[in-house]
This record gives structure tokens, C-alpha cells and sequence, in this order.
């Protein structure tokens, strides 16, 4: 077997060397990642890779970045393995990995969440996450959900395809070669920066690779496609931080599904993408054979330009020179998610007027010196995950922790959920697990639509003067993240936990496997030396003296 191993990982890196993607060689658009199955070990280690020409240790799955593309059909069910083999003590040595808007209706235990539904993965142990998809098919994406680790590399797409997807006659081209992840990326390692207040990326990666201002003309990423043909690109902005804008020169895009959810086809040429959303678009290859670029413009200070062609990707029609663009960005319609409609069983639940839902909150977010709270509280995790708490019989929000961070709700209630904007370092991307939720407001629109609104799974709340509401029903009993997903403000604080009905939650979970419940005690053993990043602290004061206070 370890004689297999050695020849399958030879020949893994051969591969992934023949096929790097380059400004000058015409491979397709993921040929430097690879695919895996609905059932597959996903290991998660520690490699040096220079993505935009800088080298730096990473946390990767897979080996690569982003990791390799997990696929399925609709319906098939999941029995993913993370294997954890970190050995790099600069970086925190245990992990957990979310598979980001599968609902996990029944099987929370599964989420992959950090003190919210498990402990995290100690070294050199694994654990099983075996849940189903229930009906669910369209863009998602994985990455770590411990502390600030996604920020350190751990990051890939999921798809699920669907057989049966009733748009499909607006594409000719869906597939791996179709996936464009958009990311952030770091020269420094994420538990340092989490100390630093207001920190940000160096440069932004489309498909594992871009440049940073300053350094060398590093390989683009590039796509091939074909004159006449229509392509299905799935955007996945996993990023740690910024929104971008996301634009290819000189072509339209038909937006027709936002986070997992389809919606009515709608023309736009270019659109925001906060961290943590996905959107389908189709591409209509209709242009002069040509190289364009494609764009995708952060909202970082300093890195919100195209020089040195940072923040670029290129598309390559077939027949092409192979040479970077000279194209020009040109957008004129820019998309409103005001304008998106759910194409399938349109309408938000309940009455269908503001404040009318069976509960009506309104979540508050202020910040003060870097740290955030949420109607006057700052979310700490707890020492044991919120799902543990509730299985040991805690059921009311004044037994469960973290004090004042945990909302009880009852069973099958509509919830109306009103956030207004923050003051500071906005738009901030919200995402709810457990769930998708009807756009009832978006942030920036003076208007509420009950009829037909976007359904998604991440909405901005906007910026000063503006707010979001959204509307789900409790249907999934279980404890819930709500958290912004700009992984530097859920680590200082910026985060609740929706509790849905836990007097019935044991229930409808059902078994539970025996290795969840090792994943504690494994854990809380461990020493400093063992969850790594011993000496973060230290090297943060080394880089800037605006810093959050030690942790004592």
C-alpha cells in the first residue's frame, strides 16, 4: 500500500507540474486542481506554494489552492473523510472544514463548524462527515471554520450538477474547466494578522494565481473557450475579506443562480460578489477571436486597481495569439440584487409585510477598537461547541454559551431578520448556515419584495444608512452560525448562534457517530505546542502596533 501511495503521489505532482496554467500556455481553466467524488479522504497538510510569486507555507486541502473541486449529482449522498496531517506550528495545527450552504437538515454534527457543532480535528486524526444534500444542487464551496485558518489556504469548490436542471438549455459547457474561484491572499500567516487590526490581502488570485504590486509578472490563470458556444461559469468568491467586482472584457453575462439557488436569467456585464457568495453566469463566446481579460476588482485599499495587471485572469478564445490582452473594461450595467428573482417557488414566507413574521428581530452590530458585538455583545467561543451544550440538556438561551450570543427559536416559526449597516469596514457579506433565506430587503434598495425575492445564502447588509432583512423559516432544528463572512470580523466577534428548537434536536438528529463525540476530549488535551501559532502574538507586535490586547 505504501509502495502504491508513493507511485499515486509521483505521479500526482508530475501532472500538476505538465499542466500549470501560465500567461503563455493555452491549458483550460482548472488544470492545475484536480476533481474528487462524493466519497473521498480530503487531507489537509501543509506545503510552500507562491500562487502570485511569493513563497509562503500554506494550509492547504489537497495539496493545492484552492483544493480540489468535490462533485456530485443531485441526490447522491456525501461521505467525506477529512484526514488532518498538519505539521506546520506556525499555523494552527488542528482544523475543521464547513461545506458552505448545504443545510445539513438532520445532521448539524456535520457542519464543520468550531464550537458551534464540533470540536476541531486534532493532529494527525480525521472524522468522517457522512450527510446528505436533500434536494439541493448548484455552486458551493468548503474551507476551514476554525479561528482564522481559511485564510491560510484551506479553501475549495463543491458542485453539485443537476441532471435535470431546468435552464440547461441556456448552456452548452458546464463543467470543472468552468469553476472561477476569486480569493484573497496573504504573504503573512492568518494567525498573526488575526492580532492586527485592520489587515489586508497582498493580492487577489483568480483560480490559484495572480500578482501582488511590486513583484514579479507571475502566471495568470487562463480560459479557454470556444467561438459559439455558451459556458456556464460558476463564481466562488472565497475570499477572507473583500467584495469584488467581477467582469470580462466585452461580454455580457446572464446571471442565473445565486448561492445554490437558481434564479430568473437576468443580463448584466458585471456584478459585486461578496465573500462567500456564488453566482452562476453564462458566458456567450460571440466575440472576435481575441484574448479579454477577465477582472475582478477588490474593494482593498491599495489593491483596487489593475496594475501590473493584478486582479486578472485572461479568456482565451480558441485560434488565439497566445499573448495577454489589450482589452478594456467597459461595464455599464452593473447587477442589483434588488433585480434577481428566485426561479423556483418564488415568495418569502408569511405574512407578507415588514414586521408581520412570526418573530421579528433586529440585530444592532457596533465596533469599537477592532472588536465587534452584536446587540451590545462580542461572540467569544465556547469552550464546548453550542450543539454538545444543548445534547447535555441545556435548551434556553440564558443556559447556553457564549452569554448573550445565542438566540432560542421556536419550531417552524417565520423569521424576519433586520440588520442595519455597520459603521465601519462595510459592506459586511452575512451568511446563515442551516439554510437559505428570502432577500426581502436588499441593502441600498428603499423597497421590500414578498412576492418574488432573491433566495440565497450570504447578503450584504450594506453600508451606513442602509440594512437588509431576510426571511427563513426554523424548520432545521439545531444550532445555526450567523456571522459575517469576512473571517477577520467573526474572529473578533462579529457572529451569533440561531438555536432552532432544541428540546427537539436530539431527535432530529437522530445517531449521532461515536467519533463526534471524540473530538472533544482529543482536543481539550492538547497543549499550547500542539494547537500551534505558540508565538503569533509576538511576531504581530514585530509588524504593527495597532493591535487586538493578548488573549490571556
Amino acid at each position: 500500500m505504501l509502495f502504491l501511495n508513493v507511485i499515486f503521489m509521483l505521479w500526482f505532482h508530475l501532472v500538476s507540474a505538465a499542466s500549470t496554467i501560465s500567461r503563455s500556455n493555452p491549458y483550460s481553466l482548472n488544470s492545475r486542481s484536480y476533481t474528487l467524488g462524493p466519497k473521498t479522504d480530503l487531507v489537509i497538510s501543509n506545503k510552500v506554494i507562491s500562487p502570485d510569486g511569493f513563497a509562503r507555507s500554506a494550509t492547504l486541502a489537497g495539496g493545492t489552492f484552492p483544493g480540489p473541486i468535490i462533485t456530485a449529482r443531485k441526490g447522491e449522498h456525501f461521505d467525506i473523510n477529512v484526514v488532518n496531517r498538519l505539521t506546520d506550528n506556525e499555523m494552527l495545527l488542528s482544523t475543521s472544514v464547513h461545506w458552505h450552504g448545504i443545510r445539513q437538515n438532520g445532521t448539524n454534527y456535520a457542519d464543520g463548524v468550531s464550537f458551534v457543532t464540533q470540536c476541531p480535528i486534532a493532529q494527525n486524526h480525521s472524522f468522517l462527515h457522512s450527510f446528505e444534500a436533500r434536494n439541493q444542487a448548484g455552486t458551493f464551496w468548503y474551507h476551514s471554520h476554525y479561528s482564522v485558518q481559511q485564510c491560510d489556504g484551506l479553501r475549495g469548490g463543491f458542485i453539485i450538477y443537476d441532471p435535470e436542471d431546468p435552464l440547461s438549455y441556456l448552456y452548452d459547457v458546464d463543467d470543472e474547466t468552468t469553476v472561477i474561484t476569486l480569493a484573497d491572499w496573504y504573504h503573512t500567516v492568518a494567525p498573526v494578522l488575526s492580532h492586527i487590526i485592520g489587515t489586508n490581502a497582498f493580492s487577489i488570485l483568480i483560480n490559484g494565481l495572480g500578482r501582488y504590486s511590486g513583484g514579479p509578472l507571475s502566471d495568470l490563470a487562463v480560459v479557454n473557450i470556444e467561438y459559439g458556444k455558451r459556458y456556464r461559469l460558476r463564481l466562488i468568491a472565497m475570499s477572507c475579506d473583500p467584495t469584488f467586482t467581477f467582469s470580462i472584457d466585452n461580454h455580457n453575462l446572464t446571471v442565473i443562480e445565486a448561492d445554490g439557488e437558481l434564479t430568473q436569467p437576468l443580463l448584466v456585464d458585471s456584478l459585486p460578489i461578496l465573500a462567500g457568495q456564488r453566482y452562476s453566469v453564462v458566458l456567450v463566446a460571440n466575440q472576435p477571436v481575441d484574448n479579454y481579460w477577465i477582472r475582478a476588482l477588490p474593494n482593498t485599499f491599495g489593491l483596487n486597481n489593475f496594475d501590473n495587471n493584478q486582479n486578472s485572469a485572461i479568456l482565451r478564445y480558441n485560434g488565439a495569439p497566445v499573448a495577454e490582452p489589450t482589452t478594456n473594461t467597459t461595464s455599464t450595467n452593473l447587477l442589483s440584487e434588488s433585480n434577481l428573482h428566485a426561479f423556483i417557488n418564488p415568495g418569502a414566507p408569511g405574512i407578507p409585510e415588514y414586521g408581520k413574521a412570526d418573530i421579528n428581530m433586529h440585530l444592532v452590530v457596533n465596533t469599537n477598537a477592532g472588536v465587534y458585538s452584536v446587540n451590545g455583545t462580542p461572540y467569544i467561543p465556547p469552550t464546548v461547541p453550542v450543539l454538545l451544550q444543548i445534547l447535555s440538556g441545556a435548551r434556553h438561551a440564558t443556559d447556553l454559551l457564549p452569554t448573550g450570543s445565542v438566540y432560542v427559536l421556536g419550531a417552524n416559526k417565520v423569521v424576519e431578520l433586520t440588520m442595519p449597516a455597520v459603521s465601519a469596514a462595510g459592506p459586511h457579506p452575512i451568511h446563515l448556515h442551516g439554510h437559505s433565506f428570502d432577500v426581502v430587503q436588499s441593502a441600498g434598495s428603499n423597497s421590500f419584495n414578498y412576492v418574488n425575492p432573491v433566495r440565497r445564502d450570504v447578503v450584504s447588509n450594506g453600508v451606513p444608512g442602509e440594512q437588509m432583512v431576510i426571511r427563513w423559516v426554523t424548520d432545521n432544528s439545531g444550532p445555526w452560525f450567523l456571522h459575517c463572512h469576512i473571517d477577520w470580523h467573526l474572529d473578533a466577534g462579529f457572529a451569533v448562534v440561531m438555536a432552532e428548537s432544541p428540546w427537539d434536536t436530539q431527535r432530529h438528529l437522530g445517531y449521532i457517530p461515536h467519533a463526534w463525540d471524540e473530538l472533544c476530549p482529543r482536543y481539550d488535551s492538547l497543549t499550547p505546542a500542539q494547537i500551534g501559532a505558540q508565538n503569533s502574538y509576538q511576531e504581530a507586535q514585530n509588524l504593527s502596533t495597532k493591535l487586538f490586547p493578548p488573549v490571556i
